[in-house]
């Protein structure tokens, strides 16, 4: 399975922004998808997951309210809409892929996907 990620750039505070990955191969064995960022410094974090079956979704709470995780099962597309932008939220964007069905922590646990992206930057500054 590959992913490839689109949409990054720089926004002002306040702004909005829409991430999209392609997925491609075995894409019938993903059976959860995720949005996760790593801000210079930090560790990589999670952002927001949608499961296949039940398009169950999962947002970290400083993310709740302003972004929304979708996804597009006919183009094995997901997104990721990004609104009200803050400085905190500069950071590389990466989808991922997991083969199984993620619940409760397991979503938000990078161990738990299988396959990655190669990032797209987001940086939010005046």
């Amino acid at each position: 399975v590959e992913l490839v990620e689109s949409g990054g750039g720089l926004v002002q505070p306040g702004g909005s922004l829409r991430l999209s990955c392609a997925a491609s191969g075995h894409t019938n064995s993903i059976y959860t998808m995720g949005w996760f960022r790593q801000a210079p410094g930090k560790e990589r974090e999670f952002v927001a997951s949608i499961r296949r079956t039940d398009d169950n979704i999962g947002y970290t709470s400083s993310v709740k309210g302003r972004f929304t995780i979708s996804r597009d099962g006919t183009e094995d597309r997901l997104y990721l809409q990004m609104s009200s932008l803050k400085s905190e939220d500069t950071a590389v964007y990466y989808c991922a892929a997991a083969i199984g069905l993620l619940y409760g922590n397991n979503r938000f646990d990078a161990e738990q996907y299988n396959f990655w992206g190669q990032g797209t930057q987001v940086s939010v500054s005046a």
